[in-house]
């Protein structure tokens, strides 16, 4: 039943943006609507072929002929007429009226087989619409097929086969080899190779052990593997991507949004043409027929969802998800990415290259009570300072009253003295003092390094140095954007400046904003804008506010991140940073695939029209032309599928030659 939900929401979707396939049909899904069509189209065009064969083999068959073309057009007609009239019913006026104005009106002056071959060939023209748009679609179908509808839930060290409806959080499950996750959860027992291409978009495997997260649809390929469940249903990390891009196909693109308001004129226009072409035609009706029918505008209506509905999903095969339209035709107008530091440009996985005590302080003292305080926060010091505590077996001790204050430090009671540790400006502010330490700007080599201050009872006893490296792929992504016609990539950082200096100079990054607060970033942010339109890369937790305001927020790595996949205009569901220029080169290709649709469509209606009105286009000639542009517009925009392929082959190729 989901998987049927989420089909009829997208075909509904695609249905009322181009009006010519609204869901009048009682249940099924577009695949099966699609055959039933066709069906009629078959048997209906048997009976039309069957009285051409009758006028051109046997002519004194008339009364025979006649009454073949009868039956097939009233085969053919019959679901054009149903439409149109449900149209009616509900006050909306589609291209199914013009259609069946035109039929009507053939019907009218006894020219049955014309009838016929018009409703054909529209026939035709509907039924590849619905089929390239639910193809085009696949990879949401793909997305629901991908969770298990059963599960093996341990209970008592028992293996019980359940329904995946009945799991709830705590719930421990296993996993064996080949199988697809079916929940969110965290590996209690066992360790494995888990490929998550189907909602990272990355194309080698990861590795997993014992608390590590695995999300629901993603495959286990090696080891069997116990998992405690974390998340259900929509709660999952896949539950909220399929959300994610049934919202943004719902959505409507500006271009489709003027067609609309316009098209309340458009049919009115069209009668007023048709009724100009039987007057100055002396009441030839095939006159009239013919621009009903190249008047028909599913091509034009097209244009945009049909590019729309592509490009989204070469995006979420990418691991790219787009909540709006909207953001993908303002993503090929950014002209300026400002960058987070700290797990965007770099890994995020600091690790500690030095200890510098003050005179008198044992170094491992000073880890332990900075691994001590900082045991309670997620920071990226944070983990490093309990990872160096733990390899060099220095005993964390409990503390009291933890604070955290966002940007600068932390504080807290450990043995009954207040310790603070943070940057050396957040120090000074409660009057404690630094000079007495080593300087870490000036000291050989460490000069590129994240420092934090330890203070303990209002005095500084020293201070750690951090490391981060830089992302293999940031490069080569900062790079393709400036080809991309990216004028402008800045850097925004908490970290010193010599640190930031270092990784800007690497990855030549000219503009670069360090040691700031969560409101400079914000401000600063603000302060391109006056002059670009501005995405902001970060990881969609600690950058949030600056996330929101820029023009664009791209949140990184937000596979398994609520906020992430919550508060992003766009979630990128791995941290490959190549797939930032790919995003804005998909939006600038859909772009232009839309105007090239648009002309299309705009050249075969104007001119179908004009030809039609000085009787030098036929009804049937029409119909053709009609379903010619339709497929044309359609196989236009499923080039843009195949966006990014060259990058999934590059990441292919490049795994192998490290393994």
């Amino acid at each position: 039943m989901p998987e049927l939900t989420a089909r009829k929401k997208v075909f509904d979707a695609h249905s009322e943006i181009c009006g010519c396939d609204p869901d009048h049909e009682s249940g099924g899904a577009p695949h099966s609507r699609s055959l039933a069509r066709l069906s009629i189209a078959l048997v209906g065009g048997f009976f039309i072929l069957n009285s051409y064969i009758l006028v051109w083999m046997q002519p004194d068959q008339t009364f025979t002929a006649e009454l073949s073309a009868i039956i097939g057009a009233i085969i053919l007609a019959l679901p054009i007429f149903i439409v149109a009239f449900k149209d009616l019913a509900k006050g909306k006026v589609y291209m199914n009226e013009l259609v069946a104005l035109a039929v009507l009106a053939a019907f009218s002056g006894g020219d049955f087989r014309t009838a016929g071959d018009i409703s054909f060939f529209l026939l035709i023209a509907i039924i590849i619409e619905s089929r390239t748009a639910h193809g085009a679609q696949r990879s949401i179908e793909d997305l629901i097929k991908l969770t298990p509808r059963s599960a093996r839930k341990i209970s008592d060290g028992q293996e019980l086969e359940v329904d995946v409806l009945s799991l709830v959080i705590g719930d421990v499950i296993r996993i064996r080899p080949g199988e697809n996750f079916p929940v969110d959860g965290m590996i209690v027992k066992g360790t494995s190779t888990v490929n998550q291409a189907s909602i990272t978009g990355e194309s080698f495997p990861v590795e997993k052990e014992e608390k590590n997260d695995v999300f629901a649809g993603t495959q286990n390929l090696t080891g069997v593997i116990d998992v405690k469940v974390t998340k259900v249903g929509k709660d999952t990390t896949l539950g909220k991507v399929k959300e994610m891009i049934l919202a943004a196909e719902t959505s409507k693109p500006p271009v489709v949004r003027v067609i609309d308001r316009y098209a309340g004129y458009y049919i009115p226009t069209i009668l007023m043409i048709a009724g100009l072409a039987w007057w100055f035609s002396g009441g030839n009706m095939r006159n009239v027929i013919s621009v009903l029918v190249a008047a028909c505008p599913c091509a034009l209506v097209l244009a945009a969802p049909s590019a729309v509905i592509a490009a989204l999903a070469a995006a979420a095969r990418l691991g790219i998800l787009i909540k709006n339209v909207s953001y993908l035709e303002l993503a090929a107008k950014v002209r300026a990415v400002i960058f987070d530091k700290t797990g965007t440009l770099t890994e995020g996985t600091l690790s500690v290259v030095r200890l510098a005590p003050a005179e008198g302080i044992d170094p491992a003292n000073l880890l332990q009570i900075a691994a001590s305080v900082e045991s309670h926060s997620n920071h990226p010091t944070a983990k490093a300072l309990q990872n160096l505590a733990k390899e060099a077996n220095v005993k964390i001790t409990d503390v009291e009253k933890f604070t955290e204050v966002h940007g600068k430090g932390v504080e807290a009671i450990i043995n009954g003295e207040k310790a603070l540790i943070g940057r050396g400006e957040w120090l000074k502010s409660h009057n404690i003092s630094i000079s007495s330490l080593e300087d870490p700007e000036t000291e050989g080599g460490h000069g590129a390094i994240s420092v934090v201050y330890v203070s303990i009872q209002g005095k500084a006893i020293g201070w750690i140095g951090f490391r981060d490296t830089v992302r293999k792929e940031a490069q080569e992504a900062i790079k393709s954007l400036k080809a991309d016609g990216v004028r402008q990539c800045s850097m925004v950082t908490g970290d010193l400046k010599t640190v930031a200096d270092l990784v800007s100079k690497e990855l030549n990054i000219e503009n670069v904003r360090a040691e700031c607060l969560p409101d400079d970033k914000v401000a600063y942010v603000k302060e391109v804008k006056q002059n670009y339109t501005v995405a902001v890369v970060g990881d969609g937790i600690n950058d949030a506010p600056a996330l929101a305001a820029g023009d664009l927020g791209i949140a990184m790595g937000a596979i398994g991140s609520d906020i992430a996949i919550n508060s992003a205009s766009i979630a990128l569901m791995t941290n490959d940073l190549r797939r930032i220029p790919l995003l804005i080169t998909l939006a600038k290709e859909s772009g232009k695939i839309i105007n090239q649709n648009l002309l299309i469509g705009f050249v075969f209606i104007v001119g179908g029209i004009s030809f039609s009105v000085f009787g030098l286009l036929n009804p049937i000639l029409a119909a053709a032309l009609h379903t010619v542009s339709t497929t044309i517009v359609l196989f236009n925009s499923a080039r843009l599928v195949r966006t990014g392929e060259e990058l999934t082959m590059h990441e292919v190729r490049q795994d192998a030659e490290e393994k």
